[in-house]
Order: structure tokens, then sequence, then C-alpha cells
């Protein structure tokens, strides 16, 4: 496989203004140094609770805010350098399916305006050509294409969200950044539509980066998780390893919190206590410390990068004692 995207030292900071002349006071820091690179035909997980940056995440990557600081490459072309005409381009290559089906459609619009908008803006065909590939996209997400005149609220959630998928693939993107993409679904749907990501990917040879608070979603659909924490990753790993063996507090607190769906199993008492601190004022030393029923004074005055959990370069952990805290699980 091949590098698709390589994300470096990615920040994404929002000012705060406040007084008569909106004078900057702070910031609000959503992405800290993220760094990972994604693998051409491979599904990216990215997990955490509501606020941890996940999201800012990937509408960074797309660009649809300009980052801090940082470099985000795609196909080792870094896309802060892009102008109008390499921007628009771009947009062909990288889409991006929202979590809210019904927002992200102009109700105004039919179902056939909305797909054939993509190719108008990129002067893609003339009329029937576009029609045909409307027709092409429909049935391609299971839809019926008699149904292409229809505006958005004629149709259920699910539908809604495979109109959705259908517009990201449009124009052929080789990457496609599913923001919350079923989180708001019935469970019976979010399988259907999970499913069908599979398909597609495996159909079309698509890339993914898969955002969601779900970890069981998350396991189900990526070969690889980063656990987000405070617009930090706490841990990286294939999605078998980090669900087999977290070597994250953060990470085992989150899998304790899940919902178990057997009732002959017990559930884990949670080990998360408090609330997430601001993003707006972040605490010293390693973010999780003021959660972490493990934390010691190293960790309320260092910051723990990401590195190899027991030597593995493909398990990345950012925590002082990792090790430690496992050989502790283990006797």
């Amino acid at each position: 496989m091949s590098t698709l995207l390589e994300v470096k030292n990615l920040n994404m900071h929002f000012p705060i203004r406040g007084g008569l002349l909106k004078r900057k006071v702070g910031n609000v820091y959503a992405v800290n140094d993220v760094s990972f690179q994604l693998e051409a035909g491979e599904t990216f997980g990215v997990v955490g609770e509501s606020g941890c940056g996940k999201s800012t995440l990937g509408r960074t990557i797309v660009r649809l805010y300009d980052p801090t600081s940082g470099t985000v490459n795609f196909n080792g072309v870094d896309i802060a350098s892009f102008k109008k005409k390499e921007l628009k381009d771009f947009r062909r290559q990288i889409q991006m399916i929202f979590q809210d089906p019904y927002a992200s459609l102009n109700p105004r619009m039919t179902i056939a305006s909305i797909l054939e908008e993509p190719f108008s803006l990129h002067g893609i065909g003339n009329s029937t050509e576009r029609k045909a590939k409307v027709k092409e996209l429909m049935a391609l997400v299971g839809l019926r294409v008699t149904d292409i005149n229809k505006f958005p609220h004629e149709f259920s959630g699910g539908q809604r969200q495979r109109i959705g998928i259908a517009r990201a693939l449009a124009l052929n993107p080789s990457l496609i950044v599913c923001d919350e993409a079923v989180s708001a679904l019935d469970v019976s749907i979010q399988a259907q539509i999970l499913n069908l990501l599979i398909e597609l990917q495996r159909k079309l040879k698509l890339t993914y980066i898969f955002i969601s608070h779900d970890l069981n979603v998350v396991r189900y659909i990526s070969d690889r998780v980063a656990v987000m924490y405070l617009g930090r990753v706490m841990e990286l790993a294939k999605s078998d390893e980090i669900y087999r063996q977290p070597a994250h507090p953060y990470t085992k607190a989150l899998m304790a919190a899940a919902p178990v769906p057997d009732p002959r199993k017990t559930a884990i008492t949670a080990m998360l206590e408090g609330d997430v601190p601001s993003p707006s004022r972040p605490p010293s030393g390693c973010p999780f410390h003021t959660r972490c029923p493990f934390a010691q004074g190293r960790c309320r005055s260092e910051l723990p990068l990401p590195r190899p959990f027991r030597g593995d370069s493909a398990h990345l952990v950012a925590c002082h004692f990792a090790e430690e805290l496992m050989k502790e699980a283990i006797h």
C-alpha cells in the first residue's frame, strides 16, 4: 500500500474574542499536535468523547478550516499550499459525509438536483450525461431511481444518509471523511450503512477516515484506531490490538463505559470521574491527568508524547506509565 495522506504536528486553534473591540483574549485548543499516516485503501478510525476535537480534525483535513500550524500532505503535497484552482481539484479527491443526513441536504432541492450539483460545479458532462450519472449513483447506494425527483423530507434518515453518501461519491474521490456518519441513525440502520460503506470501499477502492464516539462502530469498520482526548491522540494502534490490549488509561476507561450487549456479562465499573476540562484552558502536563486514577506527579508537569508501546512502532501511546500499568493489571 502507498501513503495517501500524512498529517504532521497538526494544530487547529480557534481565537476567543471579547470586549467592545472584540480583541483576542484566548484560544480554543481544538486539535493539538496530531500526527498520523493513512494508507490507500485503509479505514482509519478516530474515536473519543464529544468535544475531543475529532470532528475538527476531519474538517481541517478536508480544508474546511485552515490549520493554525502543521501540515496535511495529500499524495505528497501540502494542501495548505493549494490556490483556488488547485483547491477545487483537491475537492474532487477528498469528500465528506456529515453527521446529520437532513441538515446536510438542501430542503429546497430535489435529490436529482442535489446529486447533479457536483458535476455542474466542476463542469463535468452535459445535461444528459449528468442525469445518467445521478441514476447510477442512486442505484449504487441502494435507492430507487424513480425517487430522484423527491425532496429530502420525503426520505427516512437512513435513506437520506445514503443520499449523502451518493453525493460524496459523485466525483470519484479517493478519500472520504465520515464524520459521525451513523450516529443519528437507529442501530439496525447503522448496520446497513456500515455494510454499504464497506461494500463501496471494496468496489471503488476507497480510503476512509471514520470519526465516531461509538467504540463498537469504530471497531467494526476500522483497520487502525486513534483515540483522542482534548485535541490530542492518546493511543493509536491496529483495531484488533487496541481492543484486545488497550494501553492508555483513557482508552481503558472508554471501553469500561461502553454498554455491554450481553445480559449475562456484568458491565465494568466506570473508571472516569469528573468532567472534561475546557479546551480553552487545558491542564498542564498530561491532558488526562485530572481524571486519571493512576496520575502521578510527573503526569501533572510533563506532557507525554505518543511513543511505541513495548517497542511496537505500530502501537503508539501517550502515557508515561503505560507499561507499568499493564504489568499491575496482569498481576
